[in-house]
């Protein structure tokens, strides 16, 4: 078992899903939909479609962007 901290955008990964009531997976299956609009674009529509925060938005967005790079 690891002992290292998770860091960037999965350290909000456990806070997400406390606070919205659903997996991660659910979150970054939304964002990979729409991975062909921009960064901002999808955050914004997390955060209008779904009430997410922005910290919280960004971060499902970026983890979705890295894994593409």
């Amino acid at each position: 078992m690891s002992t290292e901290k998770v860091k960037g955008p999965a350290s909000y990964f456990p806070s997400i899903e406390k606070t919205y009531g659903k997996l991660i997976d659910h979150w970054l299956s939304l964002a990979r939909e729409r991975s062909e609009q921009k960064h901002m674009d999808v955050v914004n529509w997390l955060k209008a479609e779904h009430g997410l925060g922005h910290g919280h938005a960004n971060a499902i967005v970026a983890h979705v962007r890295a894994e593409k790079a």
